[in-house]
């Protein structure tokens, strides 16, 4: 077997399930929808995706990501993109979303 580093297969960065009941969960997507990353690696971590935050009903600051399609916007863009953000996380604090980060990671 080949590092993923020098292969030229690419079919591990993703795949789409369209036989899944909730096709199409995130409208929006124009490439490839790519559901590897269904439960996104970032909700626990900082990252520039459009999401708000909501108080769950044991007091938690949650995520509600409904509105983000970073990890699902084609196969080898949203492999990157979740790479480039696990490699140094930052746990989220709880924070509001910053709009001037989505709009730089939507020009990317």
């Amino acid at each position: 077997m080949e590092p993923k580093d020098s292969t030229t297969n690419t079919a591990y960065m993703g795949f789409t399930n369209s036989s899944c009941p909730f096709m199409p969960c995130h409208p929006g997507v124009e490439r490839e929808f790519n559901c590897l990353f269904c439960y996104c690696p970032l909700s626990a971590y900082e990252c520039p995706g459009p999401y708000k935050v909501f108080v769950d009903r044991n007091g938690m600051k949650r995520k509600d990501c409904s509105a983000c399609i970073l990890p699902h916007n084609g196969y080898k863009k949203s492999w990157n993109f979740i790479q480039h953000w696990l490699e140094k996380p930052k746990v989220w604090d709880g924070r509001e979303q910053d709009p001037s980060r989505v709009k730089e990671a939507e020009a990317d």
